[in-house]
């Protein structure tokens, strides 16, 4: 953690970044002490109301609903769904990984033709299928992107384990009698921890995205659920008399898909010094 923390204020974009993000995660804890209204709350004498107008900072949406405090409960959605889904995706792909790299042969054969078959399909729109016919809810919603997102975990996953089991200490402990479970616990898994870092980073990014996307889309989290997606959805009508209804909820979004991926390339050049950037 030293370490990280020395060479993260060496690069200021990253430590910008960090602090962008670190905001916005502070934002979706405290979202109850920090929204000046509730969310859901409907006022339709002030529909469309712009920013500043009789107490509504940021204004009001098309049924009235104070736009700040939806954006503020939006965080929490966009966050949880995207660690969430990096958790459960990353956790179950790179166990799968793992086990392909390790164990070789007819194993190895199954999971990478799996893995063929999930990339085969644009992730997005297997994600809007499966949501069309489970029906919206934060549950499905998590399930879906984690089913989206294991297979690039695990294809990382499995060509890291090739790798290191070819190394002289991985040889050292089959022969000293090892089991497979012991020598991929303490062996393989922390010499390939650093690359799905920086995976799951981009991932997270990413998942943020599909889950505004099915929002906006209407098949996403219910609608009576503030998103940041839903909200660009709800305000899309409305950009040429109401420019902040999906405008403001757009760049907090841009902010924090931003900020996650200047991480990750901060942690791409962390843990590889070789890469630089082009």
């Amino acid at each position: 953690m030293r370490a990280l923390w020395i060479s993260i204020r060496r690069s200021p974009l990253a430590l910008t970044a960090l602090i962008a993000l670190l905001g916005l995660v502070g934002m979706a804890l405290l979202a109850p002490l920090l929204a000046p209204m509730d969310p859901g709350a409907i006022d339709i004498r002030l529909r469309l109301s712009p920013p500043g107008a009789e107490g509504h900072l940021l204004g009001t949406d098309n049924v009235g609903r104070d736009v700040l405090s939806r954006i503020i409960y939006g965080a929490r959605v966009s966050l949880l769904v995207g660690v969430a889904t990096v958790c459960i995706g990353g956790l179950f792909g790179s166990l799968l990984g793992v086990m392909a790299g390790y164990f070789r042969g007819w194993v190895e054969t199954v999971i990478m033709r799996m893995v063929d078959i999930q990339l085969a399909f644009p992730s997005i729109l297997l994600a809007v299928a499966i949501m069309a016919l489970v029906g919206p809810s934060m549950f499905n919603v998590i399930v879906v992107l984690s089913i989206a997102t294991w297979a690039p975990f695990c294809r990382v996953a499995r060509g890291q384990t090739l790798s290191v089991c070819n190394q002289e200490y991985i040889t050292a402990a089959e022969a000293l009698g090892l089991s497979d479970g012991r020598i991929i616990w303490k062996h393989v898994l922390p010499n390939i921890i650093n690359p799905l870092i920086v995976v799951a980073s981009f991932a997270l990014a990413t998942n943020i995205i599909n889950e505004a996307s099915l929002s906006f889309l209407g098949v996403g989290v219910p609608p009576s659920t503030p998103t940041w997606g839903g909200m660009l959805g709800e305000g899309r009508n409305y950009l040429r008399i109401a420019w902040w209804v999906a405008t403001l909820p757009g760049i907090f979004l841009m902010l924090s898909v931003y900020s996650v991926n200047m991480l990750g390339d901060w942690l791409r050049d962390h843990y590889d010094p070789r890469l630089t950037d082009t």
